[in-house]
């Protein structure tokens, strides 16, 4: 009897959880990024080619969601029409309807983790790959209704006309991000190319002027041509200049170590010039510009080193909400006995939303800032097990 009825209620559980997970994440897909995709200026073939890379992470957000949405909307059901006041007529703990719950929600919850971390490792670069790939489309079809285009990764284009492919007056500005200054042209026409081998937009021009800072003036006349680094500048940085947040799980110990490292080196170089500044009598130097700038990368290294630590918590911690949502959502829909689906999902998401958000973000926080350990950021977590305790002791009284 209790084999069967848990295989019925986890049957329940999963029927709605796939259909509400597939329902959530069309409607993150194409209300929400397909609307972001589209206002940067990619087409439908492009928005297809990158539905499989956003779709995990679309279904990182769609998890606790809908696993909390899935158990109350069977507990919910059961606890109205009278379904768990029979089981405890029969003799059979109402802990027990909940062991299906705990269990899916405990094996969601690596899984979770693991699509969040797919969604870094995989998904961000196949989506600047295709946008990569689609560069050349992007940049005439906003040049053509707007004159202007910024890619927001190094480069922008003013122009005063487009006939067909071919830009009329162009202004070009292009910078990476080891530039101190950018490299301006100015044309009497040109045209963008996509090299598809060597991942670079190149820009054929004609009668141009090039300035980079004071420092350089020149000009070109007839045909010329110049390579923009696409892949540098769409995924553009090594592993040492990304955030945390951009690593896969994988190469976080690995960074976390190399960061250290490298923070004792930053170290290094400060306690030797101030030693040598105090040695040749130059302490005006120790608070000067260098001096300075040294002080300024040391607190960057081990402002990021705190964050490196912090990441995998945060991941795990962001995995594992779909554990707790479910551990205070499903005893919470026994207590509130209302078949409603939404009436229901709203008596336990809100407190869920008001209790979790807040102090899950807080704790991120403090742990990036320093002021708490990485573990931290289980403050939210901490807070629903808590809470979800005293739910169940209150069910096992049901």
């Amino acid at each position: 009897m209790p084999t069967l009825l848990t295989r019925y209620v986890l049957i329940e559980i999963l029927k709605i959880f796939l259909v509400s997970l597939i329902a959530l994440t069309m409607l993150i897909l194409f209300v929400g990024v397909g609307r972001e995709l589209l206002r940067r200026g990619l087409g439908m073939v492009a928005i297809i080619q990158l539905l499989p890379y956003v779709l995990p992470i679309s279904l990182q957000f769609a998890f606790p969601a809908t696993a909390l949405f899935s158990v109350c909307c069977v507990y919910g059901r059961m606890a109205a029409d009278g379904e768990i006041a029979t089981v405890k007529a029969s003799g059979i703990s109402p802990l027990k309807l909940l062991q299906p719950a705990f269990v899916f929600a405990a094996l969601l919850s690596p899984v979770a983790v693991y699509v969040s971390d797919l969604a870094v490792s995989w998904g961000r670069p196949g989506i600047n790959q295709v946008v990569l790939m689609s560069i050349e489309d992007i940049a005439y079809r906003f040049l053509e209704n707007e004159r202007y285009y910024d890619s927001g990764h190094g480069f922008s284009i003013h122009v005063q006309d487009v006939v067909g492919r071919k830009m009329i007056r162009p202004s070009v500005s292009i910078q990476n991000h080891r530039q101190t200054v950018p490299i301006k042209l100015s044309a009497r026409e040109g045209e963008l190319r996509l090299n598809p081998e060597t991942q670079e937009l190149v820009l054929y021009v004609v009668d141009t002027q090039i300035e980079a800072g004071n420092d350089f003036h020149g000009i070109i006349p007839r045909k010329g041509e110049f390579p923009i680094p696409l892949a540098e500048a769409l995924t553009g940085r090594s592993i040492s200049e990304q955030s945390p947040s951009e690593l896969p799980l994988n190469i976080l110990g690995k960074e976390s170590v190399a960061q250290d490292n490298r923070n004792h080196i930053a170290v290094g170089e400060v306690a030797a010039h101030t030693g040598f500044s105090i040695l040749t009598c130059r302490l005006d130097e120790i608070a000067g510009g260098q001096g300075q700038h040294r002080e300024g990368v040391l607190r960057s290294n081990r402002k990021r080193l705190v964050r490196l630590q912090t990441e995998p918590w945060r991941r795990w911690a962001w995995g594992f909400s779909c554990f707790f949502f479910v551990f205070v959502g499903a005893p919470l829909a026994m207590i509130a006995k209302t078949s409603d689906y939404w009436s229901t999902f709203g008596i336990c998401f809100l407190p869920t939303l008001l209790v979790y958000y807040p102090l899950f973000i807080l704790g991120l926080e403090q742990a990036k800032d320093g002021n708490l350990p990485p573990y931290g950021v289980w403050m939210g977590n901490a807070i629903l097990v808590m809470i979800g305790t005293v739910l169940v002791a209150r069910v096992r009284r049901y």
